[in-house]
């Protein structure tokens, strides 16, 4: 047995320093991808702020016609204006989404599940990469399971897409998904994003948590936080404000936009926290004043 002597235990997220291993790119862990995979991030990280807001409609595909998702014709060109990123189904975007727009597109390539399983860990890759270069794809989105009974094939998904990916210059984006079972507590997140990046994401999608820095700290690539099940919008702001105060690269809101009375409005003051540096006191404000000019 190694001599343990000595062993560093005590972990040390150095949160005083930034990530840095050379390059400007402004992009986290992508300084020395090549150029096409810069240029598909490009269009998902906003160039200047560094950071994104993702538009979440992809809930169909296990949820069906779900509250504010009814009409996507009607809800998408209502705050496509504010996002920087649609992220769908290739069903919703082909039939959904006019394709004369300019805004990423985060393509969801896996499925399988629906609400009416007890169990949603078990998914397949269900868009090919072909596909996903016809629909000039800026990031493939894979659902992984860290911890549940769905981990190994979850993850196997995810390599596949990233194998697939690097082919062609298509980023990956892993999300880190919660089930019932499945705690949501820092540990959960450090092991998880970790897991999803060592295994080649270039971004991962996640939840917003305590010790949420150290997180990201660990996490050689961004971290985008999902907005989650619906709250009042002033909580949504605050969550908002929280995540990108404590270094997420961006959020990726979908209930706490198209399920508010104001969807349009919220939009707005989701970017003007992550691209502005708005504070949730201050987006609550532009908020009100949008509602009720």
């Amino acid at each position: 047995m190694a001599d343990l002597d000595g062993l560093k235990v005590a972990k040390d997220y150095h949160l005083n320093k930034a990530f840095d291993v050379g390059g400007d790119f402004h992009v986290k862990g992508a300084a020395h991808l090549d150029w096409g995979m810069k240029k598909r991030l490009s269009n998902i990280f906003n160039p200047e702020s560094g950071k994104t807001v993702m538009f979440a409609f992809d809930h169909g595909y296990f949820m069906g016609s779900t509250a504010g998702l009814e009409r996507l014709d009607i809800i998408i060109p209502e705050v496509i204006d504010q996002v920087d990123v649609l992220m769908g189904t290739r069903g919703a975007l082909r039939t959904s989404v006019n394709p004369a727009m300019s805004k990423g597109i985060a393509l969801r390539t896996t499925s399988g599940s629906s609400m009416l399983q007890e169990d949603l860990s078990f998914e397949i890759n269900a868009v090919d990469i072909e596909d996903a270069v016809r629909m000039n794809a800026d990031c493939m989105a894979v659902q992984t399971f860290v911890g549940a009974d769905g981990q190994l094939s979850s993850l196997d998904n995810l390599s596949q897409t990233v194998n697939f990916g690097l082919r062609h210059s298509i980023p990956t984006m892993g999300v880190v998904a919660v089930g019932k079972d499945m705690e949501r507590t820092d540990r959960f997140f450090k092991l998880a994003t970790r897991v999803v990046a060592e295994l080649g994401a270039n971004i991962v999608k996640s939840y917003y948590c305590e010790n949420f820095s150290e997180v990201v700290s660990a996490c050689p690539v961004p971290i985008v936080v999902a907005g989650g099940k619906k709250l009042p919008e002033k909580e949504a702001l605050t969550l908002a404000y929280k995540a990108i105060a404590e270094g997420a690269a961006g959020l990726d809101m979908g209930r706490n936009i198209f399920q508010s009375l104001h969807p349009q409005a919220m939009a707005t003051c989701i970017a003007k926290i992550v691209h502005e540096g708005y504070t949730d006191k201050e987006a609550f404000e532009l908020y009100s004043d949008l509602i009720n000019p």
